[in-house]
């Protein structure tokens, strides 16, 4: 099997990515991720191996969307949606996926980046501290998603925003 590799999505990856990681209840997910890349807010960084995207996440460059994270930080690139396929978590892909956003955000020239976390999700909390996130802003993660019958559903999670300084060393 090839190694893993980290990079941008491809108009070719969407199709896969609803086959290998689908998202139930917001069929148009992957598209919409790829969309914001193309126009330039966002870069949706997939994790392949031998061709087959096995994670995901997006780079969100101007910040999280929710009005108590701006009113704290600003525009600090937002890194969201961060998925593994279920049979592989624990391998360290999300892992790779977060390190491959933070030097992305170094590159453009970014000194912190941030991610939000469900307070029901005591797994990704944890990765994310030891990553060296720190808890910042307590937030709701409005969303909202469209099912195929075209009804509309809005959904709200709370959540803790975590940044993560990228001129410190690697946590």
């Amino acid at each position: 099997m090839d190694r893993l590799e980290i990079g941008p999505c491809r108009a070719e990856d969407v199709p896969l990515l609803d086959r290998h990681l689908p998202a139930p209840g917001a069929p148009t997910r992957h598209a919409d991720r790829f969309a914001r890349q193309e126009a330039g807010s966002g870069t949706y960084l997939l994790a392949r191996r031998d061709g087959v995207p096995l994670g995901h996440g997006q780079l969100r460059w101007d910040g999280c969307a929710a009005p108590e994270v701006r009113a704290e930080l600003g525009d600090c690139p937002e890194f969201n949606g961060l998925d593994v396929r279920a049979e592989l978590r624990g391998q360290g892909i999300g892992t790779a996926l977060i390190r491959a956003a933070e030097e992305l955000a170094r590159t453009r020239g970014r000194t912190a980046m941030g991610l939000g976390v469900t307070r029901d999700n005591p797994r990704a909390a944890a990765l994310y501290a030891r990553l060296g996130y720190r808890p910042v802003v307590a937030y709701t993660d409005r969303w909202s998603w469209t099912d195929p019958d075209g009804r509309a559903h809005e959904e709200a999670d709370p959540c803790t925003f975590l940044v993560r300084s990228l001129t410190a060393p690697d946590g």
